[in-house]
């Protein structure tokens, strides 16, 4: 079972979801304001954050934004806001899954189910290698961390996973259904939502769409990881120097 924040005003809607998380057997903690949410994640650890944007302190876009600060703990977003370009920018700013209000407590036991798969790894499959080589690009999948060229790279966790999922295929077209149902845990999804991530991606490998590097898209198949040189693995370039 899961370690949950609640952060909404709503006292209803609050109340709401402790009852239900709680009789699912989560261990809740809930607040009503940005500023208490901060604290609560500064002192305790969780699973997830159910993260409401109609905070009276603070809006939650900018919440959320000084939680990526200081966690990397999955946040999904429950707000009243249906609006696609403010939903692509929650993902792009580092939420992990949205769900517009109204929704069932299945709804979201459902989504939150698909979050803490991804978090916490792989579900009793085999260990990833100890550390995966594309070119100049070194991942280490246990300890989360990525290199390129010897020099690491700040990647929000849904960037780290997609990051490493094309780097465990390198050379390989992944179609973005693929990418959806194994980085996102999602059956459907809206391409935008992964173009974002590819393009905060392609800016941290210090490249773009029209002149990549390291990712590349083939337009209506999908995208593929592989080095500038064209090898399909390898060590480091940093190492032969």
């Amino acid at each position: 079972m899961a370690r949950v924040l609640v952060v909404e005003d709503d006292q209803f809607v609050r109340s709401a979801l402790i009852r239900h998380l709680t009789e699912a057997s989560h261990t809740v903690r809930s607040v009503g304001t940005a500023l208490e949410a901060l604290r609560e994640v500064a002192h305790f650890r969780f699973d997830v954050v159910i993260l409401d944007l109609g905070l009276p302190d603070l809006d939650g876009s900018e919440a959320l934004k000084m939680l990526r600060g200081i966690t990397d703990v999955p946040v999904i977003i429950a707000t009243a806001r249906d609006d696609e370009a403010e939903i692509v920018r929650l993902l792009n700013d580092g939420a992990d899954d949205y769900l517009t209000k109204p929704f069932s407590v299945e709804h979201l036991s459902a989504r939150m189910a698909a979050v803490l798969r991804r978090s916490r790894g792989n579900g009793g499959q085999a260990p990833p290698p100890r550390v995966l080589r594309v070119g100049g690009l070194a991942i280490d999948p246990l300890r989360r961390q990525a290199e390129l060229d010897g020099v690491p790279l700040d990647l929000t966790r849904r960037e780290f996973d997609l990051l490493t999922f094309l780097a465990g295929r390198p050379g390989v077209v992944v179609a973005r259904r693929e990418l959806l149902a194994e980085v996102w845990q999602q059956s459907y999804g809206d391409d935008q939502t992964i173009d974002v991530h590819l393009s905060w991606l392609r800016r941290k490998l210090g490249e773009t769409a029209a002149r990549p590097r390291y990712l590349h898209t083939l337009r209506g198949v999908g995208v593929k990881l592989e080095p500038p040189d064209g090898s399909p693995t390898g060590p480091p370039r940093g190492q032969h120097r």
